[in-house]
């Protein structure tokens, strides 16, 4: 009578597990209106160091620039890091660091009212020790994940085709054993 398995196959186990012990996703929100950029800077634009940015890393295809001058800010709320990630000198992803619950509010709020409001319809919403909120656009892609344990989250601005190059650009160089093809 009990020798049944309850699920199936071990992607629906594994999507029961991770929403109870982690959170389930919120379903991404169609974006009013998609910015094709990130304050005005567009995907896919060269950026370099200058009075506005400095170089933090550079890892060959890859590099990553924060802003001058102190502390970044995003919306009202003060952010731990904001850094500005390229990929084939193409911008692709802006990264945002922050701890905080009332940051966190001011940053959920702030997002809302610039990209259009979540569902919270039960079921859309998330739930649980990490939250994950996203918003869809035909460029442009957001989404925050927030640990209310830990009290930090962190904040994805990204083209979706840049940003996939990324990984790639991160991979090591294929060996070919001293073939050259």
């Amino acid at each position: 009578m009990f020798d049944r398995p309850i699920f199936t196959n071990r992607a629906c186990f594994t999507a029961v597990v991770c929403a109870l012990f982690f959170g389930s996703p919120a379903f991404a929100v169609q974006m009013k209106e998609d910015p094709k950029g990130f304050e005005g800077i567009p995907w896919g634009a060269t950026l370099s160091e200058s009075e506005t940015f400095g170089k933090v890393e550079d890892a060959g295809r890859l590099k990553t620039y924060e802003l001058k001058g102190g502390p970044p800010s995003f919306g009202s709320a003060k952010v731990e890091s904001m850094r500005f990630t390229t990929v084939d000198d193409r911008f692709a992803r802006v990264t945002v660091r922050y701890q905080g619950k009332e940051t966190h509010d001011q940053l959920l709020a702030f997002l809302q009212s610039r990209y259009g409001p979540l569902d919270r319809t039960p079921g859309q919403f998330a739930g649980g020790t990490v939250k994950i909120f996203a918003w869809q656009g035909m460029e442009t892609e957001v989404s925050l994940r927030y640990e209310t344990r830990t009290d930090r989250g962190i904040i994805f601005f990204e083209n979706p085709l840049l940003a996939s190059r990324i990984e790639g650009a991160m991979a090591p160089e294929q060996d070919l054993g001293g073939a050259t093809y």
